[in-house]
């Protein structure tokens, strides 16, 4: 009786000892995630140009080596924009022009979007890069290549020094810019000045008369570097009163073709060029017209309707520079009258 006893306890402490189960149910732990509001990147690819607009009939403007330009001429870029959080959050790419470089200058033109294939990668064509990470592939669900002319407006709305570039926007505010942005002086005003005149004072039938040197200057605007391509052209002349004259070709006109001109700036002269119609004074005859796609240029036998000339590197003046010309008249025998009505017409291309 005594063993049942404490057999039975023994199953009783079994019964109330806890159970060990192979699993068991824990706390959750509360998870956070954010994506970056990524800032646009913007890159100007290797397709940049300068376009002149073509009124005067010259392509100079094209190759154009400094920052200026004017009325109707245009910079082209195209640019690679990028959005790691969806290429739709782009809303805006546009060109800026403004006092200050970065983003929030004044916008000028909306950019439009390439639909077409642009060929290249984005790193070879377009230097893309994010800090040391070089974008290799195109991807059109981020990248987006956009097209943009930015073409000066009358000086009305833009004269003096700006810095322009291109500007991409998203739709929760954030901007920026190309690192190059650029520095233009947008419709510098061009000017020449002429020190001097030019007289012939009772000159003999039959012989040759020398005027005093003229200087003829660059006075563009102040600090904007324009360099101007020189060309000179003329008219006949005719005594403005009735008096009876009569000179060349037994009429009342004395013929340009009776005037020629010396001309010197640093080492070039007339002398080292090969205008056609040169004296042996190297002396050379001045072109007929009123307009300057009828001159020439003063030191180098180039028309101004034949831009694909190398310019005469003598021929340009800088901002202040001066060039020396006298002139010559070989007045005809016979000849009577005063012929003071009619021009010399000087001429300046910015380049």
């Amino acid at each position: 009786m005594k063993s049942y006893a404490i057999i039975a306890m023994a199953l009783l402490v079994l019964s109330v000892m806890p159970m060990v189960m192979a699993t068991s149910v824990g706390t959750g732990v509360g998870v956070s995630i954010t994506t970056e509001q990524f800032t646009p990147r913007i890159w100007m690819c290797d397709n940049r140009v300068f376009e002149d607009d073509f009124i005067q009939n010259t392509e100079k403007a094209q190759k154009r080596a400094n920052n200026y330009a004017f009325e109707g001429e245009s910079i082209k870029w195209t640019v690679l924009v990028m959005d790691k959080n969806k290429i739709e959050e782009i809303t805006d790419v546009v060109g800026t022009i403004g006092p200050s470089q970065g983003v929030g200058n004044d916008v000028e033109v909306e950019c439009t979007r390439v639909t077409s294939t642009v060929k290249g990668t984005p790193a070879g064509n377009c230097n893309a890069r994010i800090l040391e990470e070089n974008l290799t592939t195109f991807k059109s669900e981020t990248m987006a290549y956009y097209d943009c002319e930015l073409t000066v407006e009358t000086p009305a709305s833009m004269h003096g020094e700006y810095f322009i570039t291109i500007e991409a926007m998203d739709s929760t505010g954030l901007s920026a810019t190309m690192d190059e942005n650029e520095y233009w002086f947008l419709n510098p005003t061009i000017a020449l000045s002429v020190e001097g005149d030019l007289e012939f004072e009772d000159v003999r039938p039959g012989t040759q008369a020398y005027s005093q040197t003229l200087l003829l200057g660059n006075d563009a605007e102040a600090g904007s570097g324009v360099v101007l391509d020189m060309f000179m052209s003329g008219t006949d002349f005719y005594d403005p009163s009735s008096s009876g004259a009569r000179c060349s070709d037994n009429t009342n006109k004395l013929a340009l073709e009776e005037f020629k001109y010396f001309a010197t700036n640093g080492q070039y002269s007339t002398a080292k060029t090969a205008i056609t119609g040169k004296d042996d004074e190297n002396y050379a005859p001045i072109p007929l017209g009123t307009a300057i796609n009828q001159a020439r240029e003063i030191i180098g036998n180039q028309t101004f309707a034949n831009p694909m000339v190398k310019i005469t590197p003598g021929n340009t003046l800088t901002p202040g520079a001066e060039m020396a010309l006298t002139f010559k008249l070989t007045m005809p025998e016979p000849c009577v009258g005063d012929f003071s009505e009619g021009q010399i017409y000087f001429w300046g291309e910015a380049i």
